[in-house]
């Protein structure tokens, strides 16, 4: 885009986990660095340098080896609890992106349809400008943020949106996991927990495959459990990779784990495997969802679900025999995240089940594990910003959503109906990947300002009216991240290599400047240094010392099995009964609701699925040379179908399928498989790129989002993201 731009570029992964390798793109053979070590330091700078990934949310840890400012190797740190020593191959893909020849380099101005180059001076100047006429206008009520959760962007955009006095600061949540977690939040009190599998009897999986993803030490978990000779079950219309570890397959209907849960906690309940002592003393509502269960049975589940009742009466009994050292696992995204109309209740559901196995606090079942934080600041220093008058927008309209995420889809529906006038974006590809593209689009089209900062040129980018260059994560310190758990830590993202383009920013000045050009630079008069060692200080560690630790724990806070928890609900009781859900137009207790759409009579309708793949985080890690070839190679964006359907319809492996519904249609070729529910249709996340400045990702598969109608769940915020129904056809049948 300018003469700051990498013109070519090329970057190899090791698949061994350790090395990354590129020739001409910034990137070291294998052994430079020993190589260099050897030599000393007098012929040539080397140094390390400890890092987070930025590949997905789990920010995992690593060591960054560095010969003559180049990245040479990347080794997992192995006090990181998120990943203990071991990085997945979408991180090690993931740090070409500092290189990749698609960077954004300068900010850039849409004039006429087509971006131009501009200066930051004048970017602030016309940003601040169309700030301070919209407060005027209509208050900064008409102002939001969308970022995707990381340190500094967390810390920064929200103190940024706080000092013009807009409360609307939105995560990616009601695209991800807001359902899930609204609706743990409805039954123990928080929006999240932990089962520990390692130490499990039993564990059942919900839509969930740790050997996708998350977070490697999950996967280390899995394992250990299953050398242990626990009973690990997932339970997914798709047959995940996480197999490797687990016992069994369920393979359900989509949308119809609710039902499942329900007619599991009927197995428990009417056969009284439960501890009926826990439950009057810990609980309130019991009883009356006890009555509601009497009539979901087995062989009603059965009917609704495809698993046998035979199978739900075994399982149910596997994990009560097994309690409290098992659980039903929190889940993320793919199952009850944001997926259905009834994901919150299926998330209800999901913790009245666990706490019938009395498993909370105890090893082996689920947890909460302990916490640490930044404490207080000097104000003189650090000068705290006024709390914004009113409400998040949408917390009134979806009152069991969780005001920490916010529903951001609201906040698009909001802009395309003149309410909030102007938005920004920070690491968010909300366009592409958080409903209907062509329906975000449309929304961000009649705002008055629109904002994207981000280091590749996305479809959201596309959108907005002005796009603002970020360094990537291996070029900036950022705020220290504190981490939960067993032993909570706190670790760091330092810079590992200098700056690569000149003329981009890291998010830390964007927003100083920012709040500057715009009146409120009196609430950041620090510098990310300063604010970083001022926050590990107030928990005894310094900025200097963590960044030789890379990441520090602490012992004395280690958590302890055996404690009952503090539930904060209001009644603070484990609650099988929610008034606030009832107020929202739910059942006081989870029953059962139907997913919104529903399959159509025919051979060629399917329920449309996503997930993760191994090598991919959604749309943020598609136009990675390295980690897109491996796609391309193996043909990973095709659709999954089943066996016996495909058979009926004449279709055969890597035959090329037409795939259409009122929001879109596609062709893209077919896997046939037995590992695939035969209602659901699989369709990765990850691809079907439109923004053509992605040269690595553009045109390669089909989106899903395309498919999916814009619908919000309501009460709950979640986006439905599997409520979409769609049909299949040879092409050429």
């Amino acid at each position: 885009m300018s003469e700051n731009a990498i013109t070519r570029r090329s970057f190899l992964a090791g698949s061994a986990g350790v090395a990354a390798v590129a020739a001409g793109a910034g990137f070291l053979s294998f052994n430079a660095w020993e190589q260099a070590d050897a030599r000393g330091t007098s012929d040539i700078d080397h140094h390390t340098a400890h890092s987070l990934c930025n590949s997905c949310s789990s920010k995992c840890g690593f060591t960054g080896y560095v010969v003559d400012g180049k990245l040479g190797k990347m080794i997992g740190d192995a006090n990181h609890p998120n990943c203990e020593g071991t990085l997945c191959g979408r991180g090690y893909g993931f740090a070409s992106i500092a290189y990749n020849e698609d960077r954004l380099t300068d900010p850039l101005k849409k004039n006429g349809g087509k971006f131009e180059k501009i200066t930051w001076d004048q970017a602030y100047s016309e940003i601040a400008e169309k700030v301070k006429a919209i407060i005027d206008e209509k208050g900064p009520q008409a102002l939001a943020m969308v970022q995707d959760p990381r340190p500094s962007g967390s810390y920064y955009t929200k103190r940024f949106m706080n000092a013009l006095g807009s409360p609307n600061v939105y995560t990616h949540g009601a695209a991800c996991n807001m359902s899930k977690n609204a609706g743990f939040t409805q039954v123990i009190g928080t929006g999240d927990f932990t089962s520990d599998v390692a130490n499990s009897k039993m564990t059942m999986f919900i839509g969930r495959s740790y050997a996708d993803a998350i977070k490697p030490s999950q996967l280390h978990a899995m394992q250990k459990a299953h050398e242990n000779g626990a009973e690990l079950v997932i339970v997914d219309p798709r047959l995940n990779n996480s197999i490797a570890f687990a016992d069994e397959w369920v393979p359900i209907n989509p949308g119809t784990d609710l039902a499942f849960i329900l007619a599991m906690a009927h197995v428990v309940v009417h056969n009284k495997l439960y501890d009926a002592s826990y439950i009057a003393e810990n609980t309130v509502g019991f009883e009356e969802w006890a009555d509601y269960l009497k009539d979901c049975t087995p062989a009603w589940a059965e009917e609704i679900t495809g698993i046998s009742k035979d199978t739900i009466e075994r399982l149910a009994t596997d994990l009560a025999t097994a309690a409290p050292a098992a659980s039903i696992e929190p889940s993320w995204r793919g199952a009850y995240g944001c997926s259905y109309a009834n994901s919150g209740e299926t998330a209800r559901a999901v913790c009245c089940f666990n706490t019938l196995l009395g498993c909370w606090n105890q090893e082996g079942g689920a947890f909460f594990g302990n916490s640490v934080k930044a404490g207080n600041l000097d104000k003189e220093k650090f000068p705290p910003v006024p709390k914004p008058e009113g409400k998040i927008a949408g917390a009134d309209e979806y009152p069991l959503s969780l005001a920490g995420m916010g529903v951001n889809v609201y906040a698009a529906e909001l802009a395309k109906k003149g309410e909030i006038k102007g938005m920004f974006f920070y690491n968010s590809n909300m366009v592409a990947g958080y409903s209907n593209p062509k329906y975000l689009e449309d929304c961000l089209s009649n705002l008055e300002l629109s904002v994207a900062i981000d280091i590749q040129m996305t479809e959201t980018c596309q959108a907005c009216d002005y796009v603002l260059p970020d360094t990537s994560y291996l070029e900036r310190l950022e705020v220290p991240e504190f981490i939960g758990g067993k032993i909570p830590a706190v670790s760091l993202r330092d810079q590992v290599i200098e700056k690569i383009h000149p003329n981009t920013k890291p998010v830390d000045e964007i927003f100083t400047e920012l709040a500057e050009a715009c009146g409120v630079g009196e609430y950041f008069p620090f510098t990310i240094e300063e604010l970083a060692d001022a926050q590990l200080r107030t928990v005894g560690l310094t900025l200097d010392g963590l960044r030789v630790a890379g990441t520090a724990r602490f012992p004395e806070k280690t958590f302890k099995f055996g404690k009952t928890p503090t539930w904060k609900t209001p009644t603070g009781k484990i609650q099988f009964s929610s008034d606030a859900c009832h107020a929202a137009g739910y059942p006081s207790v989870p029953q059962w609701t139907e997913p919104v759409a529903s399959v159509p009579e025919g051979d060629n309708y399917f329920r449309l699925i996503g997930g993760k793949q191994a090598v991919h985080t959604h749309t943020q890690t598609a136009n990675v040379p390295a980690l897109m070839n491996i796609s391309k190679q193996y043909n990973l964006d095709r659709v999954w179908i089943n066996a016996s359907r495909a058979a009926k319809l004449g279709i055969a492996e890597g035959d090329e399928v037409e795939i259409s519904n009122d929001e879109a249609k596609g062709t893209v070729k077919v896997h046939v498989t037995e590992r695939i529910n035969p209602e659901a249709l699989y369709m990765p996340s990850h691809y079907g790129c439109s923004s053509k400045d992605e040269k690595t990702a553009y045109g390669f598969g089909l989106r899903q989002m395309d498919f999916v109608p814009f619908r919000i769940e309501p009460g709950y915020g979640g986006i439905c993201s599997q409520e979409a129904i769609v049909s299949v056809r040879k092409v050429g049948a």
